[in-house]
């Protein structure tokens, strides 16, 4: 059987002594254990994720600060753009998107308990996943959710989301007032309309207008649906759209081709096709700088070598076929036994020279 919950630390004192432990410690009810009604073994396990829940969650907050410390410390009195820290980091097998991860969880945890959303005790209501929604959420939503905790509600996730998407809906402009109306009175869920607002807020208001009429003649659940999609295919259509070069034509409108991929109904395919352009452009762009550098790379090496390193020059030979002016890769099986496409490429700049220093 469980040990009682109340033995278990809900709370966390930080400020122990050296000599002092701290220890998380609790008995799991045996899986094979039949004499165990169902509800009780769940409401058992449920109970004990929830203490290793808010556990980890301050353990957590209190890695971001300890590392917010040593980061700040490396700013002030280290040298060589943050290497100590990063070394830090290393030697503790910690990397630096997880370091950066746990710093921001200590900095949303600070700007909750300084704004007074929060008190230190009302941490333990959280889930870790709800606690970092809240500190995501508007201000009011923080108020809102601070609230309930310090009434000693258990927060989840889940409300904190749903907290999230009711101030979304019945705050925005976006939305007709019909719509807003029925989310009021629950005949429409927020859950449909949340999504659509965000997505309405990333487009000018010329489109915003168009889907706002449609939700108005039909304000049902599918027509939500199919209008917070088109929304996101315009969005994404017209954020990729400024990011290809190859489109930037005068000759070109951009505005009426969107308007005729409307009306034949293949919006979606369009705005994947601007999408996968611009991936192009940007995986060309790449492809080019990294060829020049082991071009150069390559021919350093050959230059300060000799007769005395016929390995070397065999490693050298090997990577002509990607070092070269025509570049040979093979994708799949590189015997041809199964699978197998070889992709030939030929690089050429118009206005390469010998000067040319992509490699510094």
């Amino acid at each position: 059987m469980v040990q009682a919950m109340d033995q278990v630390p809900h709370s966390i004192d930080f400020n122990l002594l050296p000599e002092q432990t701290l220890e998380l410690g609790f008995q799991l009810p045996d899986p094979e254990d039949e004499q165990i009604p169902e509800f009780e073994f769940q409401q058992q396990i449920e109970q004990a994720w929830q203490v290793c829940d808010r556990f980890d969650l301050q353990t957590d907050i209190w890695r971001g600060r300890i590392l917010r410390t040593v980061r700040d410390r490396e700013k002030k009195n280290g040298e060589g753009r943050g290497v100590g820290f990063l070394n830090w980091l290393n030697d503790r097998e910690i990397s630096k998107t997880q370091a950066y991860s746990l710093i921001e969880l200590a900095n949303s945890a600070d700007t909750l308990l300084n704004s007074g959303c929060l008190e230190p005790e009302d941490v333990n209501q959280f889930s870790k996943r709800a606690f970092v929604e809240t500190a995501h959420s508007a201000p009011e939503v923080q108020q809102m959710v601070g609230d309930a905790a310090k009434k000693g509600d258990r927060i989840t996730r889940r409300e904190v989301r749903q907290l999230s998407d009711d101030w979304t809906v019945m705050t925005s402009d976006l939305l007709p007032i019909e719509v807003r109306e029925k989310a009021a009175d629950q005949s429409i869920p927020t859950r449909y309309l949340s999504p659509l607002v965000k997505q309405l807020e990333k487009l000018p208001e010329s489109h915003q207008i168009s889907i706002r009429e449609s939700v108005s003649e039909n304000p049902d659940i599918d027509t939500l649906k199919q209008v917070t999609a088109e929304a996101r295919y315009l969005a994404k259509y017209l954020e990729a759209a400024t990011q290809v070069q190859t489109i930037n034509h005068e000759s070109l409108n951009l505005e009426l081709a969107l308007e005729e991929a409307l009306r034949v109904g293949c919006l979606s395919s369009t705005a994947d096709l601007v999408s996968q352009a611009a991936q192009l452009e940007q995986a060309i762009a790449k492809l080019y700088t990294t060829w020049k550098r082991l071009h150069k790379l390559s021919e350093r090496i050959y230059v300060d070598t000799g007769a005395s390193t016929p390995n070397l020059r065999s490693l050298l030979s090997c990577l002509d076929r990607l070092s070269g002016e025509a570049i040979n890769f093979t994708i799949g099986d590189p015997k041809g036994e199964g699978f197998s496409r070889t992709i030939r490429l030929k690089l050429e700049d118009d206005q390469a020279t010998e000067s040319d220093s992509w490699d510094e």
